[in-house]
């Protein structure tokens, strides 16, 4: 079938739109801003380009269809043999070999972006090996845009300026142009499913359709390579706001060499990366790449327009499956993982980055002093939960650039004090752990919430702010003396003659917390699907976060009966050394017969977690450097670390091999933040996350908690005689209150705590007796109202 060149594409609008696979084996991008566009490769083939910010992807995937014209067309993702390379040290350039499996022919592709403009540049070699195919191969070009990150609502049409063949797609204001070094010998745009290069090719192996437009749908551009003798040519691929723009940028790329432009991105590399008094190769296994290239990889995803804004990867977990409607991906950032990757760059001695990232930080924090759950890089919130981690870790980050000497002329008090008071009003509860699943008392959570407390008052103790230090001080020593009381079971029956462990997680409405709530008989819920289970037989590794920032000795016995607990129920031995799972019955993750997770799963071991345990091992005395093997060995053919490795038996049917990446997100930011925070923390012997007044305080010479915290929405109705029972509040008022069932009142006024903007009262309770009833109620002066209920709390 032939089509008159100016004829539309049959088969509008395309089949349903897909993302392509997450188990990305490179991202890149040229180092300086002007160049703001980034890509991913898999399967030997580019895949999204991003433009113009890390979270925007564009494309779906861009490979070669080759042919023979009579017995076979070959897809490169599916037909060859892949091969990767990084033809230079420390930077994000990529060679790409696709053999033909029997050897016949192969494509040689190096892969970059302009370093100066927003143009992806794939340099393609031909060599055939068969000489009965010598001149007889075609090379066709096939991209799939997906504009402004939709599939749906794409144009495309075959367009020239002067002498030149382009192939143009449009979706709303993005426009991408596509064009060969060496031209093309025919062009067309169709539907996908219907009516685009892949249909057209595979049915009787050329290329019959010539179609000029395809309106509004999901559709690909197709484009017939017009074969030099070398088998040399460029492909470049330009992105704009305008038609305009993109062919300015098109032409302004091509009209430089193609070295020329691999000598100028290779250069801004490693000028920016290189610093040898950060060569930690002699602690790793590999002679430093695995580390270096996570560097690069951290540094890429990174915003050019919106600095310091890192999102947590370049990638749709199990993107296969999902369509228009699953556009967030993890091209988000999470204040979470954005800490992660900016202290890791801190690790190997990069300070611009970490330094944006916390002024970006501050920028978008709340008036509330809280952060987005997860945002756009333009700080718009995505999801609406409230994690006081993502709360905490700003403060963590701000602390560890001041001990670095690294604010430069920025001051982050506002943002700190800010945090600060959140964390104090809106603890000990939190309403998302940091999987993002349950409510409750977390030890991970308390124990960042406990250091990033102790950090904020070691720096008001610093510029003498000595009542605020003491008062937040305070808050922290209670958390710190309750860790056990709210996340330990005496009664655990997962393994037998250790019932006193930490659990995953002592679940609680965060609306309504209750403040007594007993991790012997909390029910919790397991999110996808993973039913109805006791707290107390719930486990996670989470606790470990106790040792990793000071809070808890690593020989506590505690911390060693709830280790031997999670090996024997979370830890598999895979082939590249241990792994764990995030807890028992997680049900995030591939299926047992290896498809993808679709709201229901098995949840996977973690390499963050294999880190961690690292990060463990080196706090008890031990050389954690199995450890950075074994994350080293979890990486790809690319050097991509996922999200999760695979974790049952070889399925080759559905290309699953033990411990190697499942369809989750890769490369996971987090992943390599965690390794290389350990390869640092190895070089120092120490862990790099350690929070020195925390450790000190809590770990070393624990300091004795004198308070008890009661507030709003953690109304404790029981204490220890002999505390101090401290009240606080957001706003100022005076407190009524009673020990002797009301028969006499008293009234005190609250003390405002100015640095953080709260409001308190004190009660010794040393000369109460045991069994006493302190009840009270609150009268709120702003509003001259009362609270019209009463409270009480039972001195035991």
């Amino acid at each position: 079938m032939s089509s008159p060149q100016s004829s539309v594409a049959f088969g509008a609008p395309g089949i349903e739109p897909r993302w392509s696979s997450s188990a990305k084996e490179g991202v890149g991008t040229a180092y300086h801003t002007s160049c703001r566009a980034w890509f991913t490769l898999s399967h030997g083939i580019v895949n999204e380009i991003y433009y113009p910010h890390v979270d925007q992807p564009n494309t779906r995937d861009f490979q070669f269809l080759i042919s023979d014209g009579k017995t076979f067309c070959h897809e490169e993702k599916r037909d060859l043999n892949h091969e990767i390379e990084y033809p230079e040290r420390d930077c994000l350039f990529y060679r790409l070999t696709n053999s033909e499996p029997n050897g016949r022919y192969r494509l040689v592709k190096d892969v970059l972006t302009d370093p100066h403009r927003s143009v992806l540049l794939v340099h393609t070699k031909l060599e055939v090996f068969d000489e009965s195919l010598r001149g007889k191969l075609r090379l066709y070009a096939l991209l799939a845009p997906h504009l402004a990150g939709f599939g749906a609502g794409n144009s495309g049409s075959c367009t020239e300026i002067g002498d030149y063949k382009l192939m143009h797609a449009v979706r709303q204001n993005v426009h991408l142009l596509m064009t060969c070094s060496s031209g093309f010998t025919r062009r067309s745009v169709g539907y996908v499913g219907f009516s685009d290069g892949w249909q057209d090719l595979m049915d009787n192996f050329k290329m019959d359709w010539q179609f000029r437009t395809a309106p509004n749908g999901n559709i690909a551009l197709t484009g017939e390579i017009d074969l030099p003798d070398s088998g040399e040519f460029t492909i470049a691929v330009a992105l704009g706001r305008s038609y305009q723009s993109a062919a300015t940028k098109l032409f302004q790329s091509m009209a430089e060499p193609f070295e020329s432009k691999r000598e100028a991105y290779v250069r801004q590399w490693q000028r920016a990366v290189i610093n040898p008094e950060f060569d930690f190769s002699s602690d790793t296994s590999d002679d430093g790449g695995e580390y270096r290239l996570s560097r690069c990889v951290l540094l890429a995803h990174e915003d050019k327009v919106f600095q310091g804004a890192i999102v947590a990867s370049m990638s749709i977990p199990w993107g296969e499956t999902k369509g228009d409607l699953d556009f967030g991906g993890y091209h988000l950032v999470w204040t979470r993982d954005l800490v992660q990757s900016a202290s890791a760059l801190l690790a190997t001695g990069q300070m611009g980055t970490p330094l944006r990232a916390l002024i970006w930080l501050a920028a978008i924090q709340r008036p509330d002093g809280s952060f987005p759950q997860n945002s756009w890089i333009d700080g718009t919130a995505y999801w609406s939960g409230l994690q006081l981690d993502q709360v905490a870790l700003p403060i963590l980050l701000a602390w560890r650039l001041h001990k670095h000497d690294a604010l430069g002329l920025f001051n982050p008090r506002v943002m700190i004090v800010r945090a600060a008071a959140r964390l104090i009003l809106r603890g000990p509860v939190t309403a998302q752990e940091r999987w993002e699943e349950n409510s409750g008392y977390w030890p991970s959570t308390l124990a960042v919430v406990i250091a990033a407390l102790a950090c904020a008052a070691d720096w008001a103790m610093e510029t003498g702010n000595t009542d605020t230090a003491d008062f937040v001080f305070a808050y922290a020593d209670w958390l710190a003396a309750h860790v056990e009381e709210w996340t330990v079971t005496t009664e655990g029956e997962l393994v037998q003659g250790i019932p006193r462990h930490y659990i995953r997680i002592n679940t609680t409405d965060p609306n309504t917390p209750d403040p007594h709530a007993d991790p012997n008989t909390q029910m919790i819920q397991i999110a996808n699907g993973g039913g109805l289970h006791p707290a107390r037989n719930i486990v996670g590794g989470d606790f470990l976060h106790l040792v990793r920032y000071g809070i808890r000795h690593a020989n506590d016995p505690l911390v060693c009966d709830s280790i031997e607990v999670i090996d024997q129920v979370l830890k598999h031995d895979l082939p590249q050394g241990p792994g764990w799972r995030r807890y028992n019955h997680d049900g995030y993750g591939q299926k047992d017969d290896g498809s993808a997770y679709d709201g229901t799963g098995v949840g996977r071991c973690w390499p963050i977690l294999t880190g961690e345990r690292g990060h463990y091992e080196l706090a008890a005395g031990r050389d954690p450097k199995p450890f950075i093997t074994t994350i080293e060995d979890f990486s790809n053919q690319g050097g991509m670390l996922t999200e999760q490795v695979w974790d049952g038996p070889d399925l080759p049917h559905a290309r699953m091999r033990r411990g190697c990446p499942t369809g989750a997100a890769m490369p996971l930011c987090w992943s390599h933040a965690e390794y290389v925070s350990l390869v640092r923390s190895r070089h120092d012997s120490v862990c790099f996350h350690r929070v020195e007044p925390a450790y000190q305080r809590y770990a070393v010479n624990r300091v004795p908690n004198r308070f008890e915290i009661w507030m709003l929405r953690h109304p404790m109705q029981r204490m220890s005689r002999g505390k101090i029972l401290r009240i606080i509040l957001a706003e100022e008022a005076s407190i009524t209150w009673s020990t002797d069932n009301w028969q006499r009142t008293n009234e005190s006024q609250t003390i405002n705590q100015e640095k953080l903007s709260l409001w308190f009262a004190d009660f010794p309770t040393a000369e109460w007796s045991v069994g006493s009833v302190f009840a009270f109620t609150i009268f709120w002066k702003r509003d001259q109202r009362w609270e019209n209920r009463n409270w009480d709390v039972t001195v035991i």
